[in-house]
């Protein structure tokens, strides 16, 4: 929801009207749906990246406004935390996408050139080392409105404290009174556009496979100076926006931030579900009459079922857009971490991608041989042990994860990758960085955990001093954008 909002005061009545508006919406899209309004001559994927800010000790910095207006570029935008900041990659179609490293490493070396004149600098990880629980309040929260109404309502359903429960190599039980700990979380996040007819297949597709992408991705196994998950950033992530109490929980009520419970057979399914689980949370309506607007040969923007749409924080999250006066449908794919660098961001997506195209088009599809809860575990189990995690896999069982990504998701990518018209020596090279990490067990999580681990033993230093220095090197070695698993261990 990268929507702004003005201030506003919200009453029942506010609430009332905005759901009348959502399911007339609803009842739009489904027409569209059936008349195929939609553009799809030629898909194109998308890509943004949030980034956190850090001062020259590599502690957090709360200065995003500042350096914001030091990069004037309309591409960057303010996160929830005042640390972090997101860019927005321009989209294009993946068989001309050779060009996308350069093109991100460029905008990225620009932003931190702007950042290094106020103090700053940018840094590509899921959840930044140094963080401390004293880093998180609502003084530590952007000053965009919609984060500030956003906060509000979260807390105004929920009636209580946030809590905060993880345990991993080491435990974090603590409470919180605003969302901000959900600014701890940067992601990467990839868009793809489908037709309507194959949406519910790639999104079935990225379903089956967000566990293999966070194991082989992993890289966020610290919070708040603990040890906690190799991905802590999918649990901290699930609670930290949780609007349901103990009781609401324990009746079955569903999260927001939501991996969903059933394969589907079209998009709207999904948006259907989110107007009959999920209340209101921005509950503000806009001028449009999206009937009147379809009946006169206009394109509606949705504008209440896409605002409701970007408060419930589904794993892969269905898209609705409106570019260039023409509609379109994007699975947004929302489960990787940040970094380590720019050709492991791209190398993720070039898997992804391949991937997804593969799966969606196969003649027998996975989804029809694997129950829904065993990918929604495949995610879980795959964010607490990342690439040492065991993932469940039609006609294997349960199989190591780096087997798994040899075996059977790598030549699957490569095919993928090929109907893409990606050039062959492109997808070699980035599907070579994955086939790496799964050879020799490096991704971003294991470098942190070892070389963390690899400076206590050999310096007489607590922890935060020692996870400010894995931050330094983990900085210094980004810059190279050498692939993570090439990474030495240790300073």
């Amino acid at each position: 929801m990268g929507r702004d909002v003005t201030p506003v005061s919200l009453s029942r009545d506010d609430r009332r009207r905005y759901r009348d508006k959502v399911h007339r919406c609803l009842d739009v899209l489904a027409r569209m749906l059936q008349e195929s309004q939609f553009e799809f001559d030629r898909p194109h994927i998308g890509l943004e990246i949030e980034v956190n800010l850090v001062d020259a000790d590599a502690m957090p910095l709360m200065r995003n406004n500042d350096v914001l207006d030091a990069i004037a570029d309309p591409a960057w935008e303010t996160e929830l935390g005042l640390f972090n900041l997101e860019i927005n990659v321009p989209p294009r179609e993946l068989g001309a996408s050779a060009d996308l490293e350069q093109e991100i490493r460029g905008n990225l070396n620009h932003a931190d050139q702007r950042a290094q004149e106020i103090g700053g600098e940018l840094v590509l990880i899921g959840i930044l080392p140094t963080l401390r629980e004293t880093d998180i309040s609502e003084d530590s929260m952007s000053s965009n409105h919609r984060y500030k109404l956003l906060n509000e309502q979260v807390f105004a359903a929920r009636g209580e404290d946030i809590r905060i429960a993880i345990d991993g190599t080491e435990r974090l039980a603590t409470y919180a009174d605003c969302i901000t700990p959900e600014a701890a979380c940067t992601s990467t996040q990839f868009h793809l556009q489908v037709s309507p007819d194959g949406f519910a297949s790639h999104w079935n597709a990225a379903q089956a496979i967000a566990g293999a992408q966070v194991a082989l991705g992993a890289n966020s196994p610290f919070l708040f100076g603990r040890e906690l998950w190799h991905e802590t950033r999918i649990t901290l992530f699930e609670q930290a926006t949780d609007t349901r109490p103990e009781e609401l929980k324990a009746q079955g009520v569903r999260p927001r931030v939501w991996f969903g419970e059933r394969w589907i057979t079209s998009v709207f399914d999904l948006f259907e579900e989110n107007t009959r689980y999920f209340p209101s949370l921005l509950p503000i309506c806009e001028d449009e009459d999206p009937l009147a607007t379809l009946d006169r040969g206009d394109i509606p923007e949705l504008g209440e079922l896409t605002l409701h749409n970007g408060t419930i924080y589904r794993w892969n999250r269905p898209i609705y857009a409106v570019v260039n006066g023409k509609p379109h449908l994007r699975v947004e794919n929302r489960v990787l971490p940040a970094g380590p660098t720019v050709v492991d961001i791209v190398a993720n997506g070039a898997f992804y991608y391949g991937l997804v195209r593969t799966l969606a088009e196969a003649d027998r599809p996975v989804w029809s041989q694997m129950s829904f809860p065993a990918a929604a575990d495949n995610l879980h189990s795959a964010a607490r042990h990342g690439i040492d995690a065991s993932l469940y896999w039609p006609g294997l069982g349960d199989v190591p994860a780096a087997e798994l990504g040899l075996r059977r998701l790598l030549p699957m990518a490569h095919e993928g990758l090929d109907r893409w018209g990606v050039d062959p020596a492109h997808r070699d090279r980035l599907l070579g960085i994955i086939e790496q990490r799964c050879l020799t067990g490096q991704n971003g999580a294991a470098w942190q955990i070892e070389t963390l681990r690899t400076i206590e033993e050999s310096f007489n230093i607590d922890r935060h001093e020692a996870l400010r220095l894995m931050t330094r090197r983990y900085i210094e070695l980004m810059h190279t954008n050498e692939p993570v698993h090439t990474w030495p261990i240790g300073l």
